[in-house]
């Protein structure tokens, strides 16, 4: 819910720049004025750039001077003001339906409803260092260029980054979803049978004041003990150039997703139901989910303190398997990891559950052919109407075609019975994602 909320702010304030949501709120301290963070690779999912926290801040890392150098760099409290504003968002629908249906001595009716509503205000303050302030510290204190961190940094060739801006709530601020559905069923067959359900789901955050919701950071360059900032930083080519073909757009997806998944479609029949197993598990629980995704980043990090030991029975053969393997295949496969978790992190929670349902109904093949379908639309800049293949949407079960139609939506693209389809949104990230979590679970299901 954290993550929506940051998402949405950003959306709002700044749609198209360099803002970037917090992820966690157990992270949101790590993203403040000064904090050093890294950047993670990037991914075709990725809508903006993703950073992950280094529990260090800049002068942890310079060598000792004038304290006071470093205090000098935020703004006085004058225009303070001027750095405080109101974000405000609320949604709420509601479907309503009925359906009666009479074959020979047999009549049926269902009915039901459905709604949902989000509404909530936030009080947001900017804090921030002005950038010549900080362009003018690199010439007042050097880089500690003996800290292990910044050794292990450049061993492992890494870019490091500093926040200069960020975006803190004001006040604390009470966010909740309501979901409730209710529905009756009556029929008469030799006998009246009548029943009615309702179910309600609520959740909700506290966001503290003082929580850090969103971020600006710029990247450093280190050499020699010398440090500053690089303003024009190298980029990697756009593969998604608006010239380009629908059929490069997905091409490009799958080269992506098989560069760094290829390898679990390479793993013994025994070790198969090893990562599935664990996937499933992470995919459930949100705090297994964060356990291996940090003993992930650690491998790859080549961090000494990287223990493949956990208390989870559902990730214990997983990381067992990884301690025997050799350190080449180790970083293919915390690689490969990795990605997964990175394209998992980028659907709902509810979509998770239904890829969870997917799986064990054995219809992710299918599902993975169907998106592919869709990406080979050009559904990041064309938001007309278009169809694709209806027998993609033909399931032995009516629930497993309402399943998928369901997942696929929560991604941004409503499908029809009869093929025909429509972007809600901006729904290539969001699919792209869900290829990549379709294509490993599939390779991670096909143990026969």
């Amino acid at each position: 819910m954290f993550k929506k909320v940051t998402q949405s702010i950003v959306n709002q304030m700044d749609p198209s720049g360099d803002l970037v949501p917090v992820q966690s709120i157990l992270d949101h301290e790590h993203f403040r004025p000064l904090c050093l963070v890294r950047r993670k690779n990037k991914a075709i999912f990725h809508p903006s750039p993703c950073y992950k926290q280094t529990w260090y801040k800049l002068d942890d890392v310079l060598l000792h001077g004038d304290n006071r150098s470093t205090v000098s760099l935020f703004p006085n409290d004058d225009d303070q003001d001027l750095r405080k504003f109101t974000v405000e968002k609320s949604c709420s629908d509601r479907v309503d339906g009925s359906l009666s249906l009479c074959v020979d001595s047999t009549s049926a009716e269902l009915t039901g409803a459905a709604s949902f509503s989000k509404a909530w205000s936030i009080k947001l303050e900017k804090n921030h260092i002005p950038v010549p302030k900080l362009e003018a510290l690199t010439t007042q204190r050097k880089i500690n260029v003996n800290h292990s961190f910044i050794q292990q940094l450049q061993k492992t060739r890494q870019h490091l980054y500093v926040v200069h801006e960020s975006i803190e709530a004001s006040e604390e601020t009470h966010y909740q979803e309501s979901t409730e559905a209710e529905g009756s069923f009556m029929a008469q067959l030799y006998a009246k049978f009548c029943a009615k359900g309702t179910r309600q789901n609520k959740q909700s955050i506290t966001i503290p004041k003082g929580c850090t919701l969103a971020f600006r950071a710029i990247e450093l360059s280190i050499a020699d003990g010398s440090w500053g900032l690089n303003y024009f930083p190298k980029e990697q080519v756009n593969m998604f150039a608006s010239d380009g073909s629908s059929q490069e757009k997905l091409g490009a997806v799958q080269e992506e997703v098989k560069d760094n998944c290829q390898i679990f479609s390479n793993l013994s029949s025994n070790l198969l139901p090893v990562f599935l197993k664990a996937i499933k598990a992470v995919m459930r629980d949100r705090n297994l989910f964060q356990e291996l995704t940090e003993k992930m980043e650690a491998i790859l990090d080549e961090t000494s303190s990287c223990e493949l030991k956990t208390e989870s029975p559902d990730l214990k053969d997983l990381l067992s398997s990884l301690l025997n393997s050799s350190r080449h295949l180790l970083l293919q496969l915390a690689g490969a990891i990795a990605y997964t978790l990175d394209a998992l992190d980028e659907l709902r929670e509810d979509q998770l559950l239904l890829l969870l349902e997917s799986v064990e109904e054995g219809i992710v093949s299918q599902q993975l052919k169907l998106v592919e379908s869709i990406l080979e639309q050009d559904i990041k800049h064309n938001k007309k109407p278009f169809c694709v293949d209806a027998s993609l949407l033909s399931f032995a079960q009516e629930k497993e075609q309402k399943l998928t139609m369901t997942m696929v939506a929560m991604s941004g693209v409503k499908l029809q019975k009869d093929g025909s389809a429509v972007c809600a949104g901006e729904a290539f990230s969001s699919m792209a994602a869900l290829y990549a979590s379709l294509y490993v679970l599939n390779a991670l299901s096909n143990s026969d």
